[in-house]
């Protein structure tokens, strides 16, 4: 069995038992794998699938292990450095999301102690002797 590799295509050639030899040509439209959104998930659409382990290949593509963490869909694939810098960059942007919104929601909790501490200031709950 030989295998040639063409830039779309995959020809196989196989000889059969009785000497004849076929080729079987497996066309492989890359340019439509390389248009997936890594960041979605295939079973149940959500924007939250992340890498669990990732290496480059030899081909400047990678090998990621993805998992979806709303469904638990697992996958592994050899996917275009395009489709990983574009999730890269999803992910980024999450990540700066997640940091934003920590950053509100403290200052939101340090309002509401300042609030509280006033409160219990103007009632008398909080005298010298408590510090």
């Amino acid at each position: 069995m030989n295998h040639d590799r063409h830039e779309n295509r995959a020809i196989r050639r196989i000889v059969l038992p009785s000497g004849r030899a076929i080729e079987v040509i497996r066309f492989n439209n890359r340019a439509d794998e390389d248009r997936r959104e890594l960041q979605v998930c295939p079973r149940c659409g959500s924007d939250l699938v992340q890498p669990l382990s990732w290496s480059e290949t030899a081909d400047g593509r990678w090998n990621l292990m993805l998992e979806c963490p709303n469904c638990g869909h697992c996958e592994s694939g050899s996917f275009a450095r395009r489709q990983v810098e574009r999730l890269e960059d999803h992910l980024d942007q999450g990540l700066t999301e997640m940091i934003s919104d920590l950053q509100r929601l403290t200052k939101a909790n340090m309002a509401a102690d300042v609030d509280r501490f006033v409160a219990a200031l103007d009632s008398g709950l909080i005298l010298p002797e408590d510090f």
